[in-house]
């Protein structure tokens, strides 16, 4: 039990990342078990879980999606959705949340959410509605397609696997569609026609219009025309528009006044919107400035067609809870990054680098670079680039991409093999006809997902050899003593519900599983519909802006605030209780 308050804890913190927190509690726990044997217990078999057929299907269902992203397969769907938003855009808004739950019923959601974010966003601007109103609403009607299928989420294959472990016979892949599809009916019904109305109207736009101010630092060279002029002239060679925060020289700073004299060498920190900064650069004969990496003729990072793009770092990715420089961005990438943004802070301190700055999810960086590095920067799930107009490139690969998807899918849903085979096959076959690259096919494998579902399918192993989750089954009969089947089933969801949005999700699946299948062998009732209250109360993940990594998406491009999320998730999990209590009690009580 001290293993798992432990895990609870490192889990809902921020100041770690996840795969680092989980790695250490995997460590924690074999080095634990080593030092204190528990009976018979070999501290070895804590590592299975690198080899547990859950974390196979998950990685190669991750890598699965990302080859249809990179070969363009669901782009013809995001053109179609984006045309019929001009003619009828309340009925083409109800079929942007069909498509994203069904996609998201077999292809991971991210993917899913990159694709139809930036339509979104496009097709408000040009009918001037808010995008607030529609992002947070897709990014869950996602999250609720995912529990139709087996492989619908990382979520589901663990439970499915810990379940089969644990004696259950295995749930094929539509096996629960029935309570998922009534359940996800009522909540499009709220998502379609109440949430839009839950949420306040936020300003929300693209790279051509976006009222993000970003921070920025204008290197004065020698040849400028701003060298020998006071601050106020400079300002006015910028228009008078220009807001110059602080003046650095060296390594000492100087007081912005209106009448300090400006020097060659000197770096001007302003904070404006992308077009205002480049503009900047442009009348001053400045340079905008990065660390070590500045955007000159000589920088290879300049040379052919240049452009600007916004992208948001996203939970779990490189950058997350990183630096620039630490994750070597600019190397891997070949972009520079020019400034930075924040909600609702200033980020750089006074002896503070862009490349220094500990990033975090929803951070959104101004980069500039080749268009086609900046294309391939979209097809990676670690970043979402906040710009309409770079566009993935369509490739001869994409129908390829879809047929391999189908006979995975259709393989494993005939019962012909388990999905962790079929989609180890079909990852071959994506790189056997080149659908994706090597190298693609690695950055697609979130090491946060990874590290931690390894972890949890430990602590999970660890509570029920040492009988923590028999005593844990216990204590909740305990405080459940008299009442009835249906409120057994109906609390253990949402206490699950409640956990997935503080902790990881799948820890929680992890640990719930066994949970509920012990209390149904004491109730001496069938396990199957307490495991599935675990599988469902797990993915509802729509209270809080962390509780998952698509909510970080949406949070960053809608402009959303924490209350938001509890705003619309709340009801939304309220919803979704209710009814999944009513189907499952109906079809198995």
């Amino acid at each position: 039990m001290g293993l798992t308050v432990v895990a609870l804890y490192l889990f809902t913190r921020d100041r770690w990342p996840l795969e680092l927190t989980s790695l250490g509690l995997l460590a924690l726990m074999a080095v634990g078990f080593a030092l204190f044997p528990f009976q018979s217990f070999d501290p070895l078999h804590l590592f299975a879980g690198f080899a547990h057929e859950a974390l196979i299907a998950v990685c190669a269902l991750m890598v699965l999606g990302q080859g249809l992203v990179h070969t363009g397969a669901l782009e013809p769907v995001g053109r179609m959705l984006g045309k019929l938003w001009d003619k009828t855009p309340l009925l083409s808004f109800l079929a942007v949340l069909v498509v994203g739950a069904v996609l998201s019923a077999f292809v991971n959601n991210t993917p899913i959410v990159v694709l139809l974010l930036p339509i979104l966003v496009s097709v408000c601007m040009r009918s001037g509605s808010p995008a607030s109103g529609v992002l947070m609403p897709m990014g869950f009607a996602t999250l609720v397609g995912g529990m139709a299928t087996t492989i619908g989420t990382s979520t589901n294959l663990l439970v499915v696997s810990v379940a089969a472990d644990l004696g259950l016979e295995k749930f094929g892949m539509f096996d629960f569609a029935l309570p998922a599809v009534i359940a996800g009916a009522v909540a499009t019904i709220y998502l379609w026609l109440i949430a839009p109305r839950l949420l306040p109207e936020r300003e929300m736009a693209l790279v051509d219009s976006s009222p993000r101010l970003f921070e920025a630092r204008l290197l004065l060279p020698e040849q400028s025309p701003a060298c020998g002029k006071s601050l106020a002239e400079a300002i006015a060679l910028g228009g008078g528009r220009m807001r110059v925060i602080r003046i650095r020289r060296g390594d000492a700073f100087v007081t912005p006044l209106p009448d300090v004299t400006l020097k060659a060498g000197d770096q001007l920190r302003v904070k404006d919107t992308p077009q205002k900064l480049k503009e900047f650069e442009e009348t001053l004969g400045a340079v905008l400035y990065s660390g070590d990496q500045r955007v000159d003729e000589d920088n290879p990072l300049t040379a052919g067609n240049q452009v600007l793009a916004e992208i948001a770092v996203v939970q779990g990715s490189i950058l997350d809870r990183s630096n620039l420089a630490y994750s070597r961005f600019i190397d891997r990438h070949q972009l520079a990054a020019l400034a930075l943004h924040r909600a609702g802070k200033d980020i750089l301190k006074p002896h503070e680098e862009i490349a220094d700055v500990v990033l975090q999810a929803g951070d959104i960086l101004l980069v500039q670079g080749a268009k086609a590095q900046v294309a391939e920067l979209k097809q990676s799930t670690e970043f979402v680039v906040l710009d309409a107009s770079i566009d993935l490139p369509r490739t001869d690969k994409a129908y390829t991409a879809l047929v391999i998807l189908v006979a995975v899918v259709a393989s494993a849903a005939l019962g012909l093999m388990p999905i962790a085979i079929s989609a180890l096959a079909g990852v071959c076959f994506m790189l056997l006809f080149r659908c994706l690259s090597l190298g693609g096919a690695i950055r697609a494998i979130s090491p946060s997902v990874y590290f931690v579902v390894v972890a949890s399918l430990a602590l999970g192993m660890a509570l029920l050899e040492t009988g923590a989750t028999a005593y844990v089954t216990d204590l909740f009969l305990a405080l459940t003593a008299g009442a009835s089947p249906v409120f057994v089933l109906s609390a253990l969801m949402a206490l699950l519900a409640i956990m997935t949005n503080i902790i990881s999700n799948n820890a929680a699946a992890v640990i719930g599983t066994p949970i509920g299948v012990g209390i149904a062998v004491s109730l001496n009732l069938p396990a199957e519909p307490f495991v599935l209250a675990v599988l469902f109360g797990a993915n509802m993940s729509y209270a809080t802006p962390m509780a998952y990594k698509t909510n970080l998406l949406v949070m960053s491009a809608g402009n959303y605030t924490f209350s938001d999320f509890m705003r619309v998730g709340v009801p939304l999990t309220v919803l979704m209780w209710l009814t999944l209590t009513w189907v499952l009690s109906a079809i198995y009580f």
